[in-house]
């Protein structure tokens, strides 16, 4: 049980407790916010639109965030955002309890949500190595993915039965206390400061503009890192796209399935990536990291060709298993990676970069995947959205700064 070496370490202790159960409470809403939609709208363009609304306001908002969490209080800017969604989040469930809950409500959180993570995601990146020593980081970032993981395997699960039994509004509810529970958890972690910059003693303390330039120059000036972002702000497109959009409708509309068969798949992702944490968390150093991360991607791209082509529910819960597999690698790769290579007091403004490049193509594919799957239907989009990620990912494995990263 080498992996779980960093819950020794308190603060680490309560923040991944807090966001696990978070995490779980998401699994509740993704799930019942789909198949509500699904049924409210049967389209795929709405799905995909949801997506859209709450992917765009943190796009605009990153590059602020990945300031603002190195000047303040990472664990507070946390311990708002848990907040703040908390707050959205019953008020969506009460909404639905009571049948008044509309489509543009639930856009209207998203955009809430998206406003809320430009913030919490720098921050959960760069607080990890404030607080945890580096040969105890891969276990760390082994068991933040896990946590993720471990509420995809049994939340979808979970999801559908409340469904099925409750309604939507209280898988809601239980994601609105989810928020309670991680802010509790931040509250003893509120005092730590971030990290000083080595240089504070001979200069003067930067304005945010310039703190923002030189987040772009370490990122220019690493091949690797500018490299992979802007490879997977294609491949977020054909990767992201499929499995947001198109599953639910792959599931009910091609197979003709109900949604525990969409809770069957999810946990079987939620597995292989479990399976993929668990073995890297093992590890105080990875190694080969360019040819594991793109390597990664190869096999993931063909698992959601898979996808497209399997007759039945067992070929794609067999793919969606491996996909599992390389997804939690890819994730644990990179996020080791970031946390290795980039300076402490720089951490947040480079992540925020990383996901603004990273991500700022998806709502076009969210978009075009909503557009394709009523165009074309959903078994033709999956198979053309893994052709794409694999030539992506070899493209990007042909540049010598990638394939030496070790």
């Amino acid at each position: 049980m080498d992996f779980l070496r960093a819950l020794r370490i308190r603060s680490f202790a309560l923040l991944w407790g807090g966001q696990t159960i978070s995490r779980l409470g998401d699994s509740l809403y993704r799930i019942a916010l789909s198949w509500w939609i699904l049924e409210k709208t049967g389209s795929a363009v709405a799905m995909g639109a949801l997506a859209v609304f709450s992917l765009v306001p943190m796009l605009l908002f990153l590059l602020v965030g990945g300031v603002i969490v190195d000047r303040l209080p990472r664990f507070r800017i946390m311990l708002a955002s848990d907040v703040i969604n908390m707050l959205i989040v019953g008020t969506v469930a009460a909404l639905a309890y009571t049948d008044r809950l509309q489509l543009w409500h639930v856009y209207a959180a998203s955009v809430v949500f998206g406003l809320a993570e430009a913030f919490f995601s720098p921050a959960y990146v760069a607080s990890v190595p404030q607080i945890v020593p580096p040969d105890e980081l891969p276990s760390a970032n082994s068991l933040t993915s896990l946590s993720w993981q471990l509420s995809g395997v049994i939340g979808p699960t979970i999801g559908a039965i409340i469904i099925a039994g409750g309604g939507t509004s209280l898988a809601f509810g239980l994601d609105s206390t989810s928020f309670l529970i991680s802010a509790a958890c931040l509250l003893p972690l509120r005092h730590i400061r971030p990290p000083a910059p080595a240089e504070i003693a001979t200069s003067p303390r930067t304005s945010p503009i310039a703190d923002m330039r030189d987040g772009w120059k370490i990122v220019a000036a690493s091949p690797w890192l500018w490299v992979t972002i802007l490879v997977y702000a294609f491949i977020n497109v054909t990767d992201s796209g499929p499995r947001n959009v198109a599953l639910p409708f792959l599931i009910h509309d091609h197979l003709g399935l109900q949604v525990e068969a969409l809770g069957l798949v999810a946990s079987s992702f939620s597995i292989g990536s479990v399976i993929g944490a668990v073995v890297l968390g093992r590890l105080k150093r990875i190694r080969r990291r360019g040819t594991l991360l793109y390597g990664s991607a190869v096999l993931g791209g063909l698992m959601i060709v898979a996808y497209g082509l399997a007759p039945n529910l067992t070929v794609i819960l067999a793919a969606a298993f491996v996909y599992g597999l390389t997804f939690s690698a890819i994730a644990l790769v990179w996020t080791n990676t970031l946390q290795e290579m980039v300076p402490p007091d720089k951490l947040g403004r480079v992540s925020s970069i990383d996901a603004l490049g990273s991500f700022v193509l998806m709502p076009i594919g969210f978009a075009l995947a909503g557009w394709l799957t009523d165009k074309i239907g959903p078994a033709q989009v999956f198979v053309i959205g893994g052709c794409g990620t694999i030539t992506m990912a070899v493209l990007a494995y042909l540049h010598p700064g990638v394939r030496g990263l070790d």
